[in-house]
């Protein structure tokens, strides 16, 4: 193997895939990244067997040719390098980069022992604006748990319904819902939260389009240069529309910042009991107002102004609201509940595509 890329492009391409190459894992070989020509360019590919990713730049080749090193080594390496051209070539499984100023040799293993990377041969595929689902993976991917004892929810849940396309996450105490795009087709993915991460990494401002393609086992991304081969999580997605109430008794409009801020501060004091704070709505002075006491430390309560319809008040834990009010993007949210047990949601007052439920503590 012989050949010339740009300092920039080998760095970006390991910075995508060196990230899911783990030493930690059982076949040390997954500690590398695979380096191989095709067709006059680089393929970069990493793998830790429930995920891959691929990423193809422009090279001029001399010699084809594969090889393993270490994913860890070579990016740190590469990104360390000066910007302009870096000249790789093989000999006898040792890796001579060289640019005007560097040569190094790295030790590296042969592609051979590599596992094969998955591929999609028959499979459905369709697309999706890359913007709109970068904005839905922002929006979800927070609310998938890291439990492993429940698979299921440790997945996002990429599924059609009523002829639109959502994106669903829960860890059974918090939900988010994107509405995505019109879908026409029958489409029920259950796609692992860490494989919808990496995507979320991989989906630049200026890419346009996402081709998705999958089977019943195996799921493929592929944006510009870049492909993500993911396996599906296998089960029944639990029937969450049920969670979501139709109605409610308590609803308050206000701005984002001043939620965000009077929740921000009133978590301050919540960390000994585990985050919980008490929010009350109060329709005459048309203020929420949120309550948080340490016994040790003191107490405190924190206001804004709201458009308010209906009373009450209900305890939720502030780490995860925070984490809903900083994923939507309006000045303004609505906030509604109907009592102390019962699920509260968020929404944009200006759009219904996101829905973003908590479930209350016990106060």
């Amino acid at each position: 193997m012989k050949l010339q890329v740009t300092q920039e492009n080998l760095a970006k391409a390991l910075q995508t895939v060196a990230r899911i190459a783990n030493t930690r894992n059982a076949l040390p070989i997954l500690g590398n990244v695979l380096l191989r020509t095709v067709d006059n360019r680089l393929s970069v590919s990493a793998t830790n067997l429930d995920i891959a990713i691929t990423h193809l730049i422009g090279s001029k080749v001399s010699e084809e040719g594969a090889i393993t090193v270490p994913a860890r080594l070579m990016q740190d390496f590469v990104s360390s390098l000066p910007s302009g051209v870096i000249s790789l070539e093989l000999e006898d499984h040792k890796l001579h980069i060289s640019t005007d100023q560097y040569q190094s040799t790295i030790n590296g293993v042969a592609a051979d022992d590599f596992p094969v990377m998955p591929d999609i041969t028959e499979g459905r595929s369709w697309q999706v604006a890359a913007s709109v689902l970068k904005k839905g993976l922002q929006q979800t991917v927070l609310a998938a748990s890291s439990d492993e004892a429940r698979p299921v929810l440790t997945g996002v849940y990429m599924h059609s319904h009523d002829g639109k396309l959502y994106l669903v996450a829960t860890d059974s105490y918090r939900l988010a819902e994107k509405s995505l795009t019109k879908q026409k087709d029958d489409i029920s993915l259950l796609v692992p939260g860490g494989a919808m991460q990496d995507m979320l990494r991989i989906l630049g401002d200026g890419d346009e389009t996402v081709s998705i393609t999958h089977d019943d086992q195996q799921v493929l991304f592929r944006v510009g240069e870049v492909e993500l081969v993911s396996r599906l999580i296998d089960g029944a997605y639990p029937d969450y529309r049920k969670l979501i109430p139709s109605s409610f008794a308590v609803t308050a409009t206000l701005s984002r910042d001043d939620f965000t801020n009077i929740t921000k501060v009133s978590s301050l004091f919540a960390r000994e009991s585990a985050g919980s704070v008490t929010i009350k709505v109060d329709e005459a002075s048309k203020q929420v107002s949120i309550n948080s006491i340490a016994s040790q430390l003191g107490e405190n309560t924190a206001s804004a102004p709201a458009e308010i319809t209906g009373d009450g008040e209900v305890t939720l834990n502030s780490r995860y609201l925070l984490d809903a009010l900083h994923v939507f993007s309006g000045d303004t949210v609505t906030f509604q509940f109907n009592g102390k047990l019962e699920p509260s949601l968020l929404t944009d007052p200006k759009s219904s595509d996101y829905k973003h439920i908590v479930m209350p503590l016990r106060s």
